[in-house]
């Protein structure tokens, strides 16, 4: 009885043993069909990963074939010492299979390229915001230009927001800049000579990148403006229009030597005058003979108003004039009134006579006839009292 109890009972184990094995085997077998072609595509390419590696990878829901693929690329440009787990922290940062290509793309050609840049200085960038692959292309431009250009300066500038690949190019070949930009209403840069003459001057300034400013360097606006001074500054001090038209080399040689170029991302090759010529008739070219003939009319307006200040102060002396006099003839008026007041008090007293008054009213009758004539007018006929 009890052999029959234990042979049932090892009859179970071996039945739960079997269905565990069978398990085991359909995940094995599932496993391997998930990966044997990786696993394969990997061993035949050279670039062996493990099985462990992979199943890894799928724990960690990190697409095996991406990082195969990547790691077989790299193995086949030469370089055996990338490994899995360093692609699959690139990939679990974002989740993006493109940060993967896009760092292992650009060590590849920093490797062909003799470069001395690690997976961890691209990675470094690039999730930094940087652009890899321009980093890359213009690390190799400056080497083959024999630039020199380190990784830390060309990451700096290209975190910057510069573009590097297009400094270097620049670099090896010279960039022209116009002075004034041509934009509407602003082609041409206005100066005015001693003599008075304005011109107007265009020009066309030559200029490289200045590696070691690009981060903390000004612009081209920085440099149109200071050729533009200048070039106003150097006309400003010619003694005429005609030596500026006659030696216009002298001008760009002149702001050349100024250095302005200093604190900029660009060194200055070269500054050349396209073109000079003086202001047409319509654009007021002899600004010096506007000025004195507008200095002349200020002047004649500042007289007339002075002239007419001093005709209003004479016209109102002569109405001072007038009153005094008003004033004067009412005073002569009111003496006039006393005069036949006193006659008649003279009268009373016995100090005049009746002869005294008729040699009295002669001698004013005369003296009304003599101040008629004087006037020009026919006197009135008035009767002399003998006495």
């Amino acid at each position: 009885m009890e052999a029959m109890v234990i042979a049932a009972v090892t009859d179970k184990i071996w039945m739960v043993l079997g269905i565990i094995a069978l398990i085991f085997v359909v995940v094995l077998l599932l496993l391997l069909g998930m990966y044997i072609k990786i696993w394969i595509q990997a061993l035949f390419s050279g670039a062996k990963v493990s099985f462990f590696d992979l199943i890894g990878m799928g724990l960690r829901k990190v697409p095996p074939q991406l990082i195969v693929s990547a790691r077989i690329s790299a193995v086949q440009a030469g370089i055996t010492n990338l490994s899995t787990q360093q692609l699959e922290s690139v990939f679990l940062v974002r989740r993006d299979p493109s940060d993967v290509l896009i760092c292992v793309n650009a060590l590849i050609i920093a490797f062909k390229a003799n470069l001395n840049i690690s997976f961890a200085d691209l990675q470094a960038h690039h999730f930094a915001g940087g652009r890899v692959d321009s980093l890359v292309k213009a690390m190799i431009a400056a080497n083959r230009a024999n630039i020199k250009l380190s990784f830390d300066v060309a990451r700096a500038i290209d975190l910057a927001g510069r573009d590097i690949l297009d400094a270097v190019h620049m670099t090896v070949k010279p960039k022209v800049i116009d002075c004034p930009t041509q934009t509407p209403g602003t082609t041409m840069l206005d100066a005015v000579a001693k003599d008075g003459i304005r011109l107007l001057v265009r020009a066309r300034v030559t200029v490289r990148s200045n590696i070691d400013q690009l981060v903390r360097g000004a612009t081209d606006e920085t440099i149109i403006a200071r050729v533009g001074q200048g070039i106003v500054s150097a006309i400003g001090s010619s003694n005429t229009y005609k030596d500026v038209l006659e030696n216009p080399d002298r001008i760009s040689r002149k702001v050349l030597e100024s250095g302005l170029d200093a604190q900029t991302a660009y060194e200055i090759v070269s500054i050349d005058i396209a073109d000079v010529s003086v202001a047409s008739a319509g654009d007021v070219a002899n600004v010096g003979a506007l000025l004195e003939t507008d200095r002349a009319e200020a002047d004649k307006k500042m007289r007339q108003a002075e002239a007419e200040g001093r005709a209003a102060m004479a016209r109102a002396r002569e109405q001072e004039m007038r009153a005094l006099v008003q004033e004067n003839q009412a005073k002569v008026v009111l003496a006039e009134a006393e005069v036949p007041r006193a006659i008649s008090d003279a009268f009373r007293s016995g100090n005049l006579g009746i002869m005294d008054y008729y040699r009295m009213k002669n001698i004013a009758a005369d003296t009304a006839m003599r101040d008629s004539i004087g006037r020009g007018n026919q006197p009135k006929q008035t009767p002399h009292h003998e006495s």
